[in-house]
Protein backbone atom coordinates (compact mmCIF):
# COMPACT_ATOMS: atom_id res chain seq x y z
CA UNK A 1 0.00 0.00 0.00
CA UNK A 2 1.53 3.40 -0.59
CA UNK A 3 1.34 6.42 1.59
CA UNK A 4 1.90 10.10 0.70
CA UNK A 5 5.04 11.64 1.96
CA UNK A 6 4.04 15.02 3.40
CA UNK A 7 6.00 18.12 5.63
CA UNK A 8 4.97 19.47 8.58
CA UNK A 9 3.42 22.23 6.59
CA UNK A 10 1.52 20.09 4.30
CA UNK A 11 0.02 18.27 7.15
CA UNK A 12 -1.33 21.53 8.97
CA UNK A 13 -3.07 22.25 5.41
CA UNK A 14 -4.77 18.87 5.05
CA UNK A 15 -5.73 18.87 8.83
CA UNK A 16 -7.37 22.25 8.38
CA UNK A 17 -9.22 21.34 5.19
CA UNK A 18 -10.09 18.09 6.87
CA UNK A 19 -11.68 20.70 9.67
CA UNK A 20 -13.35 22.54 7.36
CA UNK A 21 -15.34 19.86 5.72
CA UNK A 22 -16.63 18.52 9.04
CA UNK A 23 -14.54 16.77 10.13
CA UNK A 24 -13.44 18.73 13.27
CA UNK A 25 -9.67 19.12 14.89
CA UNK A 26 -10.93 17.04 18.45
CA UNK A 27 -12.22 14.38 16.27
CA UNK A 28 -8.89 13.95 14.79
CA UNK A 29 -7.45 13.73 17.49
CA UNK A 30 -9.62 11.31 19.08
CA UNK A 31 -9.11 9.05 16.08
CA UNK A 32 -4.91 8.95 15.72
CA UNK A 33 -5.27 8.42 19.64
CA UNK A 34 -7.33 5.33 19.44
CA UNK A 35 -5.69 4.23 15.94
CA UNK A 36 -2.59 4.31 17.81
CA UNK A 37 -4.03 2.23 20.95
CA UNK A 38 -5.01 -0.25 18.69
CA UNK A 39 -1.44 -1.16 17.23
CA UNK A 40 0.00 -0.97 20.86
CA UNK A 41 -2.87 -3.41 21.92
CA UNK A 42 -2.35 -5.61 19.29
CA UNK A 43 1.31 -5.74 19.76
CA UNK A 44 0.99 -6.35 23.71
CA UNK A 45 -2.63 -8.03 23.93
CA UNK A 46 -2.19 -8.90 27.89
CA UNK A 47 -1.98 -5.19 28.97
CA UNK A 48 0.34 -4.07 31.85
CA UNK A 49 1.91 -1.19 32.78
CA UNK A 50 2.11 1.41 30.31
CA UNK A 51 3.87 4.76 30.50
CA UNK A 52 2.67 7.36 28.07
CA UNK A 53 4.92 10.69 27.91
CA UNK A 54 3.03 14.04 27.21
CA UNK A 55 4.46 17.09 25.97
CA UNK A 56 1.99 20.21 26.25
CA UNK A 57 0.58 20.47 22.30
CA UNK A 58 -1.63 18.18 20.64
CA UNK A 59 1.15 15.16 20.18
CA UNK A 60 0.29 14.85 23.77
CA UNK A 61 -3.50 15.36 23.58
CA UNK A 62 -3.20 11.94 21.25
CA UNK A 63 -1.24 10.58 24.12
CA UNK A 64 -4.08 11.60 26.22
CA UNK A 65 -6.80 9.81 24.19
CA UNK A 66 -4.39 6.63 24.31
CA UNK A 67 -4.48 6.63 28.18
CA UNK A 68 -8.57 7.32 28.42
CA UNK A 69 -8.63 3.93 26.01
CA UNK A 70 -5.96 2.06 27.74
CA UNK A 71 -6.96 3.14 31.71
CA UNK A 72 -10.58 1.68 30.52
CA UNK A 73 -9.06 -1.27 28.84
CA UNK A 74 -7.24 -2.34 32.26
CA UNK A 75 -3.80 -1.23 31.99
CA UNK A 76 -2.39 0.49 34.48
CA UNK A 77 -1.32 3.79 33.45
CA UNK A 78 0.74 6.69 34.16
CA UNK A 79 0.87 10.12 32.21
CA UNK A 80 4.11 12.00 32.14
CA UNK A 81 3.62 15.60 31.65
CA UNK A 82 7.32 15.99 31.00
CA UNK A 83 6.70 19.61 30.27
CA UNK A 84 3.59 20.49 32.31
CA UNK A 85 -0.20 20.84 31.17
CA UNK A 86 -1.64 20.54 28.32
CA UNK A 87 -1.72 24.18 26.56
CA UNK A 88 -4.11 23.66 23.56
CA UNK A 89 -7.71 23.31 23.48
CA UNK A 90 -8.54 20.10 22.95
CA UNK A 91 -5.52 18.60 24.45
CA UNK A 92 -6.91 20.04 27.72
CA UNK A 93 -10.49 18.74 26.43
CA UNK A 94 -8.52 15.07 26.65
CA UNK A 95 -6.68 16.02 29.70
CA UNK A 96 -10.00 16.77 31.66
CA UNK A 97 -11.84 13.31 30.44
CA UNK A 98 -9.11 11.41 32.63
CA UNK A 99 -10.88 13.37 35.81
CA UNK A 100 -12.56 10.09 37.01
CA UNK A 101 -10.10 7.31 35.48
CA UNK A 102 -7.65 5.42 37.46
CA UNK A 103 -4.56 7.22 35.49
CA UNK A 104 -1.31 8.28 37.65
CA UNK A 105 -0.35 11.57 36.94
CA UNK A 106 3.56 12.33 37.48
CA UNK A 107 5.51 15.46 36.52
CA UNK A 108 8.82 14.61 37.04
CA UNK A 109 10.93 11.99 35.21
CA UNK A 110 13.26 11.05 37.64
CA UNK A 111 10.64 10.37 39.78
CA UNK A 112 9.67 7.03 37.16
CA UNK A 113 13.28 6.19 36.44
CA UNK A 114 12.91 3.03 38.92
CA UNK A 115 9.75 1.98 37.76
CA UNK A 116 9.32 -0.79 35.48
CA UNK A 117 6.94 -0.70 32.51
CA UNK A 118 5.83 -3.04 30.21
CA UNK A 119 4.76 -0.10 27.40
CA UNK A 120 5.72 3.45 26.98
CA UNK A 121 4.28 5.94 24.56
CA UNK A 122 6.08 8.75 22.86
CA UNK A 123 3.43 11.89 22.85
CA UNK A 124 6.06 14.10 23.60
CA UNK A 125 6.76 16.06 21.18
CA UNK A 126 5.23 16.43 17.11
CA UNK A 127 5.89 17.08 13.55
CA UNK A 128 6.82 21.21 15.11
CA UNK A 129 10.04 19.44 17.23
CA UNK A 130 13.56 21.44 15.85
CA UNK A 131 16.70 22.21 17.32
CA UNK A 132 18.03 20.47 20.21
CA UNK A 133 15.74 18.99 23.53
CA UNK A 134 15.37 21.39 26.45
CA UNK A 135 16.18 20.25 29.99
CA UNK A 136 12.57 18.30 30.72
CA UNK A 137 12.44 17.33 27.04
CA UNK A 138 15.50 15.62 27.18
CA UNK A 139 15.07 13.68 30.62
CA UNK A 140 11.77 12.27 29.48
CA UNK A 141 13.49 11.33 26.34
CA UNK A 142 16.36 9.60 28.45
CA UNK A 143 13.63 7.76 30.81
CA UNK A 144 11.76 6.56 27.64
CA UNK A 145 14.44 5.25 26.10
CA UNK A 146 16.44 3.43 29.42
CA UNK A 147 13.20 1.88 29.47
CA UNK A 148 13.33 0.35 25.97
CA UNK A 149 17.02 -0.77 27.36
CA UNK A 150 14.91 -2.46 29.98
CA UNK A 151 12.50 -4.27 27.73
CA UNK A 152 9.51 -2.00 27.26
CA UNK A 153 8.14 -1.68 24.16
CA UNK A 154 7.48 2.28 22.70
CA UNK A 155 5.46 3.48 20.73
CA UNK A 156 6.00 6.80 18.94
CA UNK A 157 2.84 8.96 18.44
CA UNK A 158 3.48 10.36 15.05
CA UNK A 159 7.26 10.50 15.05
CA UNK A 160 9.85 9.72 17.64
CA UNK A 161 10.55 13.01 19.76
CA UNK A 162 13.22 14.84 18.82
CA UNK A 163 13.68 14.73 15.39
CA UNK A 164 13.37 17.28 12.45
CA UNK A 165 10.28 15.87 10.73
CA UNK A 166 11.56 17.44 7.25
CA UNK A 167 14.94 17.15 7.24
CA UNK A 168 15.42 14.00 9.54
CA UNK A 169 17.41 15.36 11.66
CA UNK A 170 17.55 13.71 14.75
CA UNK A 171 18.68 16.07 18.50
CA UNK A 172 20.73 13.88 21.01
CA UNK A 173 19.24 11.92 23.16
CA UNK A 174 16.17 11.69 20.66
CA UNK A 175 13.53 8.88 21.53
CA UNK A 176 14.09 5.43 19.50
CA UNK A 177 11.20 3.49 19.14
CA UNK A 178 9.82 -0.39 18.11
CA UNK A 179 7.25 1.29 16.30
CA UNK A 180 6.12 5.03 14.74
CA UNK A 181 2.37 5.26 14.17
CA UNK A 182 1.72 8.26 12.06
CA UNK A 183 -1.13 9.69 11.21
CA UNK A 184 -2.80 9.78 7.53
CA UNK A 185 0.48 10.87 5.68
CA UNK A 186 4.07 9.71 5.77
CA UNK A 187 6.73 12.28 6.76
CA UNK A 188 10.12 13.26 5.00
CA UNK A 189 11.59 11.85 8.84
CA UNK A 190 10.22 8.06 7.97
CA UNK A 191 11.86 7.66 4.82
CA UNK A 192 15.21 9.75 5.67
CA UNK A 193 18.14 7.27 6.04
CA UNK A 194 19.39 9.42 9.00
CA UNK A 195 16.15 9.02 11.07
CA UNK A 196 13.98 6.12 9.91
CA UNK A 197 16.73 3.51 12.07
CA UNK A 198 14.89 5.56 15.44
CA UNK A 199 11.21 4.84 14.19
CA UNK A 200 11.38 1.11 14.20
CA UNK A 201 8.67 -0.45 12.59
CA UNK A 202 6.22 2.03 10.74
CA UNK A 203 2.25 2.31 10.48
CA UNK A 204 0.51 4.88 8.84
CA UNK A 205 -3.10 5.21 10.29
CA UNK A 206 -6.43 6.63 8.90
CA UNK A 207 -7.79 9.41 11.01
CA UNK A 208 -10.96 9.84 8.47
CA UNK A 209 -9.18 12.71 6.52
CA UNK A 210 -10.42 12.13 2.64
CA UNK A 211 -7.87 11.96 -0.09
CA UNK A 212 -9.62 14.60 -1.85
CA UNK A 213 -8.43 17.01 0.97
CA UNK A 214 -5.01 16.61 0.21
CA UNK A 215 -3.29 19.22 -2.14
CA UNK A 216 -2.33 17.33 -5.60
CA UNK A 217 0.86 16.19 -6.72
CA UNK A 218 2.40 14.61 -3.42
CA UNK A 219 5.18 12.92 -3.48
CA UNK A 220 4.18 8.67 -2.84
CA UNK A 221 6.45 5.89 -0.49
Amino acid sequence: MKHRIVTAAQMKEIERAGNAHGLPYLQMMENAGLAAYTQLRARLPQGGALLIVCGKGNNGGDGLVMARAAAKDGWRVVVLLAEGDPKTPDAMTNYARLADLPVTKCRDAAALAAQPFDAVVDALYGTGFHGSLRPAGLAACTLMNRQRESGAFVLAVDLPSGINTDTGEAAEGAVRADLTVTFDSCKPLHTAPSSAPFCGEIVCADIGIRDEWHPAGLAQL
